[in-house]
């Protein structure tokens, strides 16, 4: 390339770039990012991804309703609920309880709670995965962390909270929990 088609790309890249260094100079672009860009881009990422992996998707919560507890009843905790992927898969009559880290998916997450009326939805929280004081010990019969990158900075204390929160009879869910959270992290046993 010459010179001036150089500076004539650099230009026009400058022009396409300025309204995010103005807002970012305002510091209205990070809000609007948090707010509005990453929860509608997921959003319709989500949508996308869904259709492919619904096959998946099936096959892993189909056995669900065996980790009902003795009541009959079926609670879950779903770590980094995002825009609500999973819901179509949970078997009728579960109650979910939402978390994520940014509150500002709860505008996708109602959109998917009324297109999924086959659950009942307990509360959403906004709360990390390694704090989720805000759930009672021992009160979910399973937890789902399908977004798990997205909502976890620290892995082990995760597990601590995931392990604190199950019910004592899902004991045998915690191996299927550990070593999904393991395996997203990259380091496969």
């Amino acid at each position: 390339m010459t010179e001036p088609s150089i500076l004539l790309l650099r230009a026009c890249l400058a022009l396409l770039a300025m309204p995010i260094y103005l807002l970012s100079f305002l510091g209205i672009w990070e809000p609007f990012c948090k707010k509005i860009f990453f929860p509608f881009f997921l959003e319709k990422l989500s949508a996308v991804h869904e259709k492919k992996a619904k096959k998946q998707k099936q096959e892993l919560f189909r056995n669900l309703p065996d980790f009902k507890s003795p009541s009959g009843e079926l609670k879950l905790l779903e770590i980094g609920t995002g825009c609500g992927p999973n819901f179509q898969f949970y078997p009728p009559g579960c109650k979910v309880t939402c978390t994520d880290i940014n509150p500002n998916f709860q505008q996708g997450l109602s959109r998917s709670m009324s297109k999924n009326q086959h659950i009942q939805y307990e509360r959403f929280l906004v709360a990390a995965a390694e704090d989720l004081h805000q759930v009672p010990s021992a009160s979910v019969d399973a937890v789902v962390c399908t977004l798990v990158l997205c909502s976890v900075q620290d892995v082990n204390g995760t597990l601590r909270e995931v392990l604190r929160v199950l019910r004592p009879v899902s004991i045998r869910i915690k191996s299927s929990v550990v070593t999904f959270i393991v395996c997203s992290r990259g380091t496969a046993p």
